[in-house]
């Protein structure tokens, strides 16, 4: 690791300090109360103290979110293959996309359960119907943008379309693919909580509900810092994913110094 990465990670951990230190001083300094705003400290105690309960519905909305984000990882680069490769595709199916993309996804929860029963159906969906897009605008984009010039090498040694869409469009997607998923999954999460604080008995945003109902303000700030932790857990697993299958397409900007 290059001393410029080490200091961004030590600026941006140093920044996230401050914050939470901020937080703290302002709740004690200005008498703040818990049920209008816990400190940092009593959040984090709360979630030490209450891991046992919460980790069956960690687990739950991990599941869930994974399983919704798989499906719409496989259905998000179909679309956006035939979207990107195809201009009469692109300008049928593209304003559809972006009309369902417009939809509140509030509004589609109940409809799923209305479909589904309530339970890990909806949730799953959800979160599969909130990441897709991304997926397809970015991996169309990364299609569409190829280079005519590489496209028209392959072609004139007698390369097929489809042998031009794997050796040559497909590789030059993938920095857009992979900057999709970790947008993708986060909003993967947010379908997810969304759908589990409607109609679910299991999973962090049911356990948020309770606490809200409860007026137990903490327990709710607890299990958005579960949440913060899982999404920051899985965009980091996909960069160095994105680092280790196309770290070619990373620019070099930096030089070290000394």
């Amino acid at each position: 690791m290059t001393w410029s990465r080490v200091r961004d990670h030590l600026a941006s951990t140093a920044l996230i300090v401050s914050i939470f230190m901020v937080w703290e001083l302002a709740c004690v300094l200005f008498h703040v109360s818990p049920i209008v705003l816990p400190r940092p400290s009593e959040i984090l105690a709360t979630l030490v103290i209450q891991m046992p309960a919460l980790w069956p519905h960690i687990l739950q909305t991990l599941a869930t979110t994974m399983v919704g984000f798989g499906a719409g990882m496989v259905i998000g680069v179909l679309l956006g293959v035939v979207v990107g490769v195809s201009r009469s595709a692109y300008n049928t199916a593209y304003p559809l996309l972006v009309g369902f993309s417009s939809i509140p996804k509030v509004a589609v929860v109940p409809i799923l359960v209305l479909w589904f029963g309530s339970g890990a159906v909806p949730a799953i969906l959800t979160a599969m119907v909130t990441c897709v897009f991304p997926i397809v605008v970015n991996v169309a984009t990364g299609l569409a943008t190829t280079e005519p010039e590489m496209e028209d090498v392959l072609k004139a040694l007698g390369a097929s379309r489809s042998q031009v869409l794997w050796n040559v469009g497909l590789p030059r997607a993938m920095p857009y693919f992979f900057a999709s998923l970790k947008i993708a999954v986060t909003l993967a999460f947010v379908g997810t909580v969304l759908s589990e604080t409607v109609a679910s008995n299991r999973g962090i945003g049911t356990v948020m509900m309770m606490a809200s109902a409860s007026f137990d303000v903490t327990l709710a700030f607890a299990g958005l810092f579960a949440l913060a932790i899982l999404g920051v857990m899985l965009y980091a697993l996909f960069a160095v994913i994105e680092q280790r299958v196309c770290g070619w397409a990373v620019r070099k900007a930096d030089v070290a110094v000394g």
